[in-house]
């Protein structure tokens, strides 16, 4: 039987605006980068996957039913997207990326996406996305929304996406010619142990108060006694809003008003929903400050990471210019040696 080697890659992603919005159903509008996880593999009885990035291989029956406990600890992601499709075969292959682990730009997200194609997934966006996205809970148990794996999964060269995480539409909104979007990595993070999972609790607290926080206001919002609880969901509130608006400055080649949106997200995510820190505010503040820089903000998801600005090309030297590509896809080698 010929076992011929195939395949698989799978963007990061960057978020232009929308944070903290997909794990209460509202909008968001991410790009897919220039950046990607790549997995070069053949059919096996197990999967076996090696990392140019780990020292352990993952080793992982294709019957796995408990990817929280394998070791090493990237093995979980691949364990965890077997337990979710439980494949008739397995793989044996490598993986390489060019997407910083830890800065925020969904490198593990990425790593599920690509898995699940070399496993045979139909890439069907939203049936992978949703897939993947079960995978990160039980890899991780950080309850993240859908973002991530479904901006990888359906993202479009030469666009962003505006996605509505509560019926899983994606709009592809064109970035213009003319504007450069930087991504600068400020300090390492991990979702894992950070305040992620209280600030989607103290979302879930306000919309025992008010209802469901896409279809709120932020009149509604004033009636939540907590301050705290109030500060959360006015951030939510507000960032869907802005999400709406700075894609309709992105459609129109406003980019001095998209600008000004992203500088608000930041500030809503720093006094409001306290995912920043001095390190983050202070890359921001330098950015915004730079001739040619329209705007700014924290992105993916807080407490570390990266910034991404809005530019005219050139403003930013020492920053990643990343470019809109097409989504996650499986890749026909031209290898057909068994």
């Amino acid at each position: 039987m010929m076992n011929t080697e195939r395949r698989v890659s799978a963007p990061g992603r960057v978020n232009l605006i929308g944070e903290h919005t997909d794990y209460t159903g509202g909008l968001v509008m991410p790009m897919t980068i220039d950046r990607w996880t790549r997995i070069t593999f053949r059919e096996h009885d197990r999967i076996l996957l090696t990392s140019a990035d780990e020292a352990e291989p993952a080793d992982v029956a294709i019957d796995c039913t408990e990817p929280s406990a394998v070791q090493p600890a990237w093995a979980r992601f691949v364990a965890a997207v077997a337990a979710e499709m439980r494949p008739r075969t397995g793989i044996r292959g490598s993986v390489t990326t060019s997407i910083p682990i830890g800065a925020g730009l969904s490198s593990s997200a990425a790593l599920e996406v690509a898995v699940a194609l070399a496993l045979g997934h139909d890439a069907d966006p939203v049936p992978l996305a949703q897939l993947c996205r079960r995978a990160e809970h039980r890899a991780t148990g950080v309850p993240s929304g859908i973002m991530d794996q479904l901006a990888i999964a359906a993202g479009r060269a030469g666009h962003a996406l505006l996605i509505d995480c509560h019926d899983l539409t994606v709009a592809p909104v064109a970035i213009p010619e003319h504007a450069e979007i930087v991504v600068r990595f400020i300090v390492h993070r991990t979702l894992v142990g950070s305040p992620y999972a209280e600030r989607v609790a103290q979302c879930a607290a306000a919309e025992q108060l008010i209802g469901p926080l896409r279809s709120a206001t932020v009149t509604d919002t004033s009636s939540i006694t907590d301050p705290t609880t109030r500060a959360r969901a006015r951030h939510v509130v507000s960032e869907n809003q802005r999400v709406r608006d700075f894609a309709a400055a992105i459609s129109g080649g406003d980019l001095a008003a998209a600008g000004a949106l992203m500088i608000e997200s930041h500030r809503s995510l720093r006094d409001d929903f306290a995912t920043s820190s001095p390190a983050m505010d202070a890359a921001v503040d330098e950015a915004i400050r730079t001739p040619g820089v329209h705007g700014a903000r924290m992105t993916g998801g807080g407490f570390g990471g990266c910034i991404v600005a809005l530019c005219e090309p050139g403003a930013i030297p020492d920053g990643w210019v990343v470019t809109p590509v097409d989504g996650a896809r499986l890749e026909p080698s031209p290898d057909t040696a068994t």
